[in-house]
């Protein structure tokens, strides 16, 4: 649950800044006129994105009624959860001080084309946070049997964002943005790494990989997977006490590079607004002595 309360509130909240961005530019540009559009086009993403997770679910519900079928399709679903949620982290690190301005160029764009235009970019701004929840929701659930309460978290999740995202836009309240996207993209690179590790054991289920009973493990007898921690750990990571050689060798090999490439910090740029600075210093100085020397022949 605390995996799918995470995944809710960091999608989440990347989509209600992406539409607090949006409404912020349409009210300072006195376009209120055209709020409606935009919140039709983000009710549209939610719903496309709702209808995505159901079908998932029932493909492999109803589908798909042969065992190895339904395992070779979470497997493949899981993989691309993996590749998404990666994607997602880096972008979002990379693309997170030139997101605004991008935005606001985009809307600029469809306001002057029309309200058709207004709506299709707010849908678009939001339905890939909505398709990326629901996939690596779906792969992060499998194999999971429960009454429904990784859904409960994960809809508490985006609550939450929400609640944060107005917040941010109606008060004077503020967050490190960078801090929280830092920490929790931190934590998804560790739940991908456990989505990666349940992949490679739904391949091997369905016969595409070899070593199912190979085991690289068993330590049942210390992790209790039945005790609180166990759970924890089962459910966050997907640490299990008897994983095959295969399911560990693709946690570590995904987890622990992909974690330090993550939390490495980035090499620092120097402003062009220092350099200039620096240049134009330099270029005073270079003028002030000129005319000093230039004097003494005349002398």
């Amino acid at each position: 649950m605390f995996a799918t309360y995470l995944i809710g509130l960091r999608e989440g909240l990347e989509a209600t800044l992406v539409v607090s961005i949006l409404v912020a530019f349409l009210v300072k540009s006195q376009r209120k006129d055209r709020l409606i559009q935009v919140w039709v086009g983000v009710a549209l993403a939610v719903a496309l994105s709702v209808l995505f997770g159901w079908m998932l679910t029932y493909t492999t519900t109803t589908l798909l009624a042969d065992y190895k079928d339904r395992e070779l399709f979470e497997a493949i679903t899981s993989l691309a959860a993996v590749v998404f949620v990666t994607w997602m982290i880096f972008w979002m690190r990379k693309a997170a001080r030139s997101i605004a301005g991008e935005l606001r160029t985009k809307m600029t764009d469809a306001l002057a084309v029309g309200s058709i235009a207004v709506a299709v970019m707010a849908f678009l701004a939001v339905v890939r946070e909505g398709l990326e929840t629901a996939l690596i929701f779906y792969s992060a659930v499998q194999g999971v049997e429960t009454d429904g309460g990784p859904l409960y978290a994960l809809i508490g999740g985006v609550a939450t964002a929400i609640v944060i995202g107005i917040l941010l836009y109606g008060t004077a309240v503020r967050i490190n943005l960078g801090k929280f996207f830092t920490w929790t993209g931190a934590l998804l690179i560790l739940v991908a790494a456990g989505i990666l590790k349940y992949a490679v054991h739904d391949f091997q289920e369905s016969g595409v990989l070899p070593g199912l009973n190979t085991l690289a493990f068993d330590i049942s007898g210390t992790l209790d997977p039945g005790s609180w921690y166990g759970s924890l750990l089962a459910g966050m990571f997907n640490i299990t006490p008897a994983p095959t050689v295969l399911e560990t060798i693709a946690w570590v090999a995904y987890g622990i590079p992909v974690l330090a490439i993550f939390l490495k910090p980035a090499k620092r740029v120097a402003k062009p607004a220092a350099a200039a600075k620096t240049k134009t210093d330099t270029d005073a100085e270079t003028k002030t002595e000129t005319p000093t020397s230039a004097t003494t022949p005349q002398a």
